[in-house]
C-alpha cells in the first residue's frame, strides 16, 4: 500500500473535496521526490530523521513556513494512515516541527460596508438572485462550497434554518437571519425553485451554480455597492464571524456556527476582535496614543 492507496481512501472514505485531494498529492509527490533522490524505494523505510531532513530541505529551497508546515501536515496524516493499516510501527513524522508561520490575519469587512454590499437592488437583472446569495453568505458564514451546492429542500423558512454538508461530509443546522429569509424567499418565487432543486442554479438550470462563477459575480458587485476591497465569498464569512463574537463573546457557538472541528480554527477571530478593542481604545482613551510629532 502506498501514498495512491492512502489518496483513494481520502476521496472515497473521507470524500475530501478535489481542491484538498490536489494539495495532499502534490505535497506526498514532494516527499516521493525527495525520497528518489536520497535512492529511498520505499517510503515505508523512512524514520524521523529522514522527515527532518525532508521538510529542511523544502525550507532550504525557499519553500514559505505555510507551505512547509502544510508539507508536514500530509506526511502525518499519511503515515498515521500507513499505521492504522498495519504497515508501520510508529509514525516518522510524528513530533517533527516545521518552521512557524507568520500569523495572517483574515481581513474583513466592518458592519456598515457589510450592510452595504448587501443591500444589492433588486430591480436590476439578476438583482434578487444576488441580494439572496449575499445576505446568505452574510447571515450564516456559509463556506462558498455549501452554498452552492444548496437545495431548496435544506432550507426552513418557518424556523428560519439551513442545513450544509461541510468539510469531512460534517452536516450542520445553522441561523439564517430575517433579511436573508425575506431574500430568499423573493428569489425562490422569481426562480420557481423546487425543492429538489438548487437554489442557485447555473445555466442549465439543473445543476449549481460554479464555485468560480459566485467568486466573479461578488468581485463585480463590490465596486458597484461602493466597497473597493478585495471582496469575496470568504471575506463574508469572515465579517460573520467576527460580528457575531464581537457582539456574543461566545467563542465555541461561533466555532459550531463555522462548523470548524477544532477550535483553533476559530481562535484567529479572537485576534480580530482584539484589533478592533485596540482601534476603539486608540480613538476613544486620551492618553491611549502619544501625540504625533510637532502637535501641540
Amino acid at each position: 500500500m502506498g501514498i495512491e492507496d492512502f489518496l483513494a481512501h481520502l476521496q472515497v472514505e473521507r470524500r475530501m473535496s478535489a481542491h484538498t485531494l490536489d494539495a495532499y498529492r502534490r505535497d506526498l509527490a514532494a516527499l516521493q521526490d525527495w525520497c528518489g533522490k536520497q535512492s529511498i524505494t520505499d517510503v515505508a523505510a523512512l524514520d524521523g530523521e529522514h522527515i527532518r531532513a525532508f521538510i529542511a530541505a523544502e525550507h532550504r529551497r525557499g519553500l514559505s513556513p505555510r507551505s512547509v508546515q502544510r508539507r508536514l501536515s500530509a506526511c502525518r496524516s499519511f503515515f498515521a494512515w500507513m499505521l492504522k493499516s498495519g504497515h508501520l510501527r510508529s509514525n516518522p513524522a510524528a513530533g517533527i516541527r516545521a518552521p512557524r508561520a507568520a500569523r495572517k490575519l483574515p481581513q474583513v469587512l466592518d458592519v456598515d460596508e457589510a450592510m452595504q454590499l448587501v443591500e444589492v437592488p433588486q430591480d436590476v437583472p439578476l438583482g434578487t438572485r444576488d441580494r439572496a446569495m449575499l445576505e446568505l453568505f452574510y447571515s450564516s458564514g456559509l463556506r462558498l462550497s455549501e452554498l452552492c451546492a444548496l437545495c431548496w429542500r435544506d432550507l426552513d423558512f418557518a424556523q428560519g434554518l439551513v442545513q450544509v454538508l461541510g468539510k469531512g461530509s460534517r452536516e450542520r443546522i445553522v441561523p439564517v437571519g430575517s433579511y436573508a429569509c425575506k431574500a430568499l424567499q423573493q428569489w425562490q418565487a422569481e426562480s420557481q425553485g423546487a425543492p429538489d432543486s438548487p437554489v442557485f442554479p447555473g445555466r442549465s438550470r439543473e445543476k449549481p451554480i460554479s464555485q468560480r462563477a459566485v467568486q466573479l459575480r461578488i468581485k463585480q458587485l463590490a465596486p458597484r455597492q461602493g466597497i473597493y476591497k478585495r471582496v469575496h465569498p470568504h471575506l463574508l464569512r469572515h465579517s460573520f464571524a467576527t460580528h457575531v463574537l464581537e457582539s456574543s463573546g461566545d467563542l465555541r457557538g461561533v466555532q459550531e456556527l463555522l462548523g470548524h472541528a477544532d477550535i483553533a480554527a476559530t481562535q484567529i477571530y479572537t485576534h480580530l476582535d482584539f484589533q478592533h478593542l485596540s482601534k476603539v481604545y486608540d480613538g476613544a482613551h486620551p492618553r491611549a496614543r502619544r501625540k504625533k510629532s510637532g502637535a501641540d
